[in-house]
């Protein structure tokens, strides 16, 4: 066996053998690159991907985080999520499982992120190979969004440059697609007359006969909308040149579309409570009628809001942490993010009740008659708030223009799991075949474009309505449930402990202990199981429009997209392991891909150490780690590793 000399402060020299590993603590600067395509890709055995870019700064990485959370779920899902659960009660369990789910498990996968610097199919497939499924799981889950939430920024988009007009056609009943149910309360206040119970607001006729032109149902696709169409190229054009440079072009951009935003809702917020009737949307918002917590559907809601606004089980959160520090503090990280997303919900539902209380009390109609499944709430109910605004022109040019920048922002995250997943599964391939990471996110988003289209047909919003469903509700549930297990039980939460103290060093409470182990599972299973007893079908309209049974059948298909892959990897995994019988396959099967240092008790070593290379490492070791921690600052010269 070769030897070299290493010599310490005292002068001895020691025999060093060339096979042990990695025994010194990992400097950030092995992984940072400006690039994914410079020099050789670096061993996929190994849980460290030496080629990572870093964010420029803390701020950057903050900034990722809050701008994918405080997206559209804040703007749009949250509001009509605590609607369908009865107003106020809503809150009860959301907070329940924030505390309880909702940031242990933010901690858990950003400390998983940062720890092994790749993205959830690497992450998972390095500390739990058997269930290495998951990783995948939400990367089709992620891919899924893509192609349907970008459809939203295609309508915010249409409605930014539709505001520039004078007369806004959203705010009365004079243009060639209303119908003789239009009833604006600003045309009918000089006769003092109430709206007709089959009454239908401005902003609802506009967005259904004129941007929409919606068709009967999912059976009749009818055409694209052209202008929709062009609107959906715009978005993926912005995605794209967003995020080609990867997070040194993404991070930039979300300076402006992650802080903006929170401006506009403060300004639009002190207005929407002024209204009149609003006083009546706040009381439904804030009323708590206890005997609905009994109601599974309320918890049922709230976990699905959690995840969908946290990020939790999506990927999204593994990724961007992968970009850190090896030594970045994310326990503030994820205070911060989860505090900050919990605080904009709420004042996005002040706005939003605020804003429904004085639609219902100028249409003479209750708040739950006011509301309108999906997207809608966005586009129905803001515009006709912002029609009674002072300078109403400008309002809604920067209100959309706000929309466009938290759903760009959640876009950003989506994508760049994809992008971030298949750069880590198949490096070579990339470079072989795209020669460049630029041309990898150029094949995403015009793949993500095509399988769009749909959603901009004349019957697109139904399908729209059946994959936001089945994709975004009833499998992260399941999803979430397995990541938990291959992290927390597999893998184990007291060796990821571990792994979040060699990086910050101090070990988590044990709140955040239990959470992982006992209370996150059995919440998760609970809440996935009484979503499975008390399902469901989606509908439109108010309940309206029933989807025909073929619609629920690809609805379960596309579901199944991501579930399979669980069970799918696991069994090839189980086949491939070394083993001659079932239990020695299981055991190699959950097994990390790397092991702690039997001398210094870290994660950095790739190969243990045989018996004699610790006795004779084992004192030079504890002088070196006693330098270290004596010196933070201590570098050992590279002549000397």
């Amino acid at each position: 066996m070769e030897q070299k000399e290493l010599k310490f402060k005292n002068h001895v020299v020691i025999p060093q053998f060339r096979q042990i590993g990695s025994v010194h603590p990992v400097e950030d600067d092995l992984s940072t690159c400006s690039t994914y395509d410079e020099g050789d890709v670096g061993d996929q055995e190994d849980y460290r991907q030496p080629k990572r870019p870093h964010w420029e700064n803390k701020v950057q990485f903050v900034l990722a985080c809050i701008g994918y959370s405080v997206g559209l779920g804040n703007v749009w899902r949250f509001p009509y999520l605590c609607y369908k659960s009865g107003g106020g009660v809503f809150l009860v369990p959301y907070f329940i499982i924030l505390i309880v789910c909702g940031v242990p498990l933010l901690y858990m996968e950003l400390a998983i992120g940062q720890f092994t610097r790749r993205g959830p199919i690497g992450a998972l497939g390095q500390i739990c190979p058997l269930l290495k499924g998951a990783g995948l799981s939400s990367v089709v889950i992620s891919f899924l969004m893509s192609t349907y939430h970008n459809v939203i920024i295609a309508y915010a988009i249409y409605y930014f440059f539709t505001a520039f007009k004078a007369d806004q056609p959203w705010s009365d009943c004079d243009n060639l697609w209303n119908t003789e149910f239009c009833w604006s309360a600003a045309v009918h206040s000089i006769g003092n007359r109430t709206a007709p119970s089959t009454s239908r607001t401005p902003s609802e006729e506009f967005f259904d006969k004129k941007v929409l032109q919606i068709s009967e149902g999912i059976e009749h696709p009818g055409i694209i909308r052209w202008e929709l169409a062009a609107c959906l190229v715009t978005a993926w054009v912005m995605v794209y040149f967003s995020i080609w440079k990867s997070i040194k072009s993404s991070a930039r951009v979300r300076y402006l579309t992650a802080t903006l935003p929170f401006f506009l809702i403060v300004v639009v917020l002190f207005r929407a409570i002024t209204l009149e009737g609003a006083e009546k949307g706040l009381q439904f918002f804030f009323r708590v009628d206890w005997y609905r917590l009994k109601d599974a559907k309320v918890w049922v809601h709230a976990a699905a809001q959690i995840f969908n606004s946290v990020g939790i089980a999506f990927g999204s959160m593994i990724c961007f942490a992968s970009y850190n520090k090896f030594h970045n503090n994310i326990l503030v990280d994820t205070l911060a993010v989860s505090l900050i997303n919990a605080f904009s919900s709420l004042l996005v539902g002040i706005f939003t009740f605020a804003t429904i209380g004085n639609i219902a009390f100028e249409q003479n109609t209750s708040v739950q008659a006011v509301l309108t499944d999906g997207p809608g709430l966005v586009f129905v109910v803001y515009p006709q708030a912002l029609a009674k605004m002072p300078a109403s022109q400008l309002w809604a040019v920067l209100f959309f223009f706000m929309l466009v920048c938290l759903s760009l922002n959640s876009q950003f995250a989506i994508v760049e799991v994809v992008v971030t997943s298949i750069q880590d599964g198949f490096p070579n391939w990339v470079k072989r075949h795209l020669h460049c990471h630029e041309m990898l996110v150029l094949l995403i988003c015009v793949v993500s474009f095509l399988f769009g289209l749909p959603n901009v047909t004349q019957g697109g919003i139904y399908f729209f309505q059946l994959i936001d469903h089945y994709a975004a509700s009833i499998s992260i549930m399941f999803l979430a449930f397995f990541e938990v297990i291959a992290i927390s039980w597999f893998y184990g939460a007291g060796r990821l402990s571990n792994n979040i103290k060699e990086m910050t060093g101090r070990l988590p409470s044990i709140y955040f202990r239990f959470c992982w182990l006992v209370a996150s599972p059995l919440l998760i299973m609970a809440v996935w199981v009484f979503s499975l007893i008390d399902y469901e079908a989606p509908t439109y309209h108010k309940g309206e429009y029933k989807y025909p049974f073929w619609a629920e059948t690809i609805g379960w298909g596309i579901a199944s997209l991501s579930l399979i892959c669980i069970p799918a990897f696991a069994i090839c995994v189980l086949f491939r392991a070394e083993g001659k019988s079932l239990s020695e396959k299981i055991k190699n099967s959950v097994k990390p891909h790397f092991e702690a240092c039997t001398i210094c008790g870290q994660e950095y070593c790739t190969e243990p150490l045989h018996s004699f290379e610790e006795d004779l490492l084992k004192e030079p070791l504890q002088e070196m780690n006693s330098l270290i921690q004596t010196n933070p600052n201590y570098q050992i010269p590279k002549s000397q590793t």
